[in-house]
């Protein structure tokens, strides 16, 4: 089946069909009135999934799909055109340009967290190209992908898109047909399988993955702003968005307020009991669900109901045993560290010849050797996770987990080893912008990071001395919302770009055109045979060059 529809969606391509701009805009009117037409549908259809509230399906979905649309359709005339290049001296006369042209059949593999943006955002760029399209949306949204299954042909050419719904199992007979592109949007394991497969045909990938998106605040911020904005980037979709807020990292003298203030705003957003609230969503499965259960403090959330009472006891114990170790480790883990900065900087203080050899060398590395942890331990937080501001509270058969902000949360918890991926935000005590920018350069590239600082000198120390898909001043998921920006990450984070003309070359081959007339045939000079009076002009050429 799958075969199939490549084989239909090639034959579709190589006619020609999907190259003339009027084909190309009437499919993006067409895209245009899928969304705005059936926004009811697809409202419902993310409730079901997510129960994600109809406010954000519109404004964080649908919008941007129509969006994008118009955008690339208002502009194809002025892409789509040759744009001329300057040809070098010697070849004159002569004249070269650029033209864009549609890869041809291309696959786009979508996510469940925002299973209409991210299946027709990157659909828009495609048709915008020229290209015919294959959409595999995620089973883990099955009725968004049924949804899309059932609109898709009845609004776009249904010899030119199709839509494959399933699992695992079509994805991978998928990924064995040569597309001549791929986009991907999910985590970094199946992105590799991706990349593996797309290996196989020397297919071109832009990979949209994720990654621990960290966020800095320090004195100068408002702290208010700072916690409203932080906490509806954060918890927007339940903490769902792959550039999320993924973790805080505050200076001493704010954030222990910066916490308490992200709870106010969590309860001018949601109430006092954010699960009554229409505006906050649910995790999208209980694997999920369970997953995130398994990253907030020990004896928070309450064991399934055991089926034996053995095993109510065994689960206590188990439980209280995990908590006792955990403290223990905090503490022991806070004492130790102390202790090996000492003694590292008694190393420091004496070192061997040997190593003054190496410093002499190589002075930034051993200077990082005995660098202090950049994180603040705070006083009465015994949990590595991190003490409860506010949340906490979880309900499985609803699959809800109330908004939750973890204070002095430890770099060695669980919740800092993942993407979180859901409404927790853990708080980390850093000492300024610089250890803050040393903690985030050790671990992986992330898709964003976000400033919230009023100080000129810090923020371009961030623009400068880090690394990620995206940076925000005081504005967290900003560059999402942008058809004029790009969007995509870096390593780990992800491969390539698009939104609005990154898009539209992403899925295009730009191709370069020279030409030069037959007369005069200036090349007759470097024609050979190469005598001496040729190589006393390709002297003169060279001292002009």
């Amino acid at each position: 089946m799958t075969n199939q529809t490549f084989e239909q969606l090639k034959k579709t391509y190589e006619s020609g069909r999907t190259r003339p701009l009027a084909w190309r805009r009437a499919q993006l009117n067409a895209l245009r009135r899928l969304v705005t037409e059936n926004r009811d549908a697809f409202v419902s259809s993310a409730m079901a999934d997510l129960g994600k509230p109809a406010a954000e399906t519109v404004f964080m979905e649908l919008n941007l799909v129509a969006g994008e649309a118009q955008f690339v359709r208002n502009r194809l005339s002025l892409w789509t055109a040759r744009h001329p290049k300057a040809m070098h001296w010697m070849l004159q006369p002569a004249a070269g340009w650029t033209i864009a042209e549609p890869k041809g059949v291309v696959l786009i593999i979508s996510p469940w967290n925002y299973p209409v943006l991210l299946a027709l955002e990157p659909m828009a760029d495609a048709l915008a190209a020229g290209n015919a399209v294959c959409l595999k949306p995620s089973e883990l949204s099955p009725n968004t992908s049924k949804l899309l299954a059932e609109l898709v042909p009845q609004y776009l050419d249904s010899e030119a898109v199709r839509v494959v719904e399933g699992g695992p199992k079509e994805t991978g007979e998928l990924l064995k047909c040569p597309f001549n592109h791929i986009f991907y949007t999910g985590g970094g394991h199946v992105g590799k399988i991706v990349m593996r497969a797309a290996a196989e045909h020397l297919t071109p990938v832009t990979l949209e993955l994720g990654g621990k998106s960290p966020c800095f605040v320090d004195r100068t911020a408002d702290i208010n702003v700072a916690a409203r904005r932080i906490a509806w980037g954060k918890f927007t979709n339940a903490g769902q968005t792959c550039v999320a807020p993924d973790y805080v990292l505050a200076t001493p003298d704010v954030a222990e307020a910066l916490a308490e203030r992200i709870a106010v705003a969590i309860t001018e957003f949601y109430g006092e009991d954010p699960k009554a609230s229409p505006d906050f969503g649910r995790i999208i499965n209980d694997r999920h669900f369970e997953r995130l259960c398994k990253l907030l403090p020990v004896g928070t959330v309450p064991p399934e109901e055991p089926s034996s009472p053995l095993v109510q006891v065994a689960s206590a114990v188990g439980a209280a045993m995990d908590m006792v170790g955990r403290r223990f480790n905090a503490v022991t883990t806070g004492r130790g560290g102390a202790g090996e900065m000492a003694g590292s900087a008694n190393n420091a203080a004496k070192p061997t010849a040997g190593s003054n050899m190496a410093a002499a060398d190589d002075g930034a590395t051993a200077s990082a050797a005995v660098e202090p942890s950049e994180i603040h331990k705070v006083p009465g937080v015994f949990d590595l996770a991190g003490r409860i501001v506010c949340g906490g509270k979880v309900d499985r058969a609803a699959r809800y987990i109330a908004p939750t902000v973890l204070y002095g949360t430890s770099p060695d918890a669980p919740v800092m080893k993942e993407e979180i991926f859901g409404p927790i935000l853990p708080i980390l005590v850093v000492e300024d912008a610089e250890s803050a920018i040393r903690f985030i350069n050790k671990r992986s590239l992330p898709l964003a990071a976000y400033v919230f600082s009023r100080d000129h000198e810090v923020r371009l120390t961030f623009e400068r001395q880090t690394s990620s898909g995206a940076l925000g001043y005081s504005l967290p998921l900003g560059h999402l919302l942008s058809s004029r920006l790009p969007f995509g990450g870096v390593g780990a984070s992800g491969i390539g770009t698009y939104h609005g003309k990154a898009g539209f070359l992403t899925f295009s081959h730009v191709k370069t055109v020279v030409t030069k007339p037959q007369f005069p045939d200036t090349l007759r000079l470097v024609y050979p045979p190469f005598n001496e009076a040729k190589a006393k002009l390709f002297d003169i050429i060279a001292k002009f060059s």
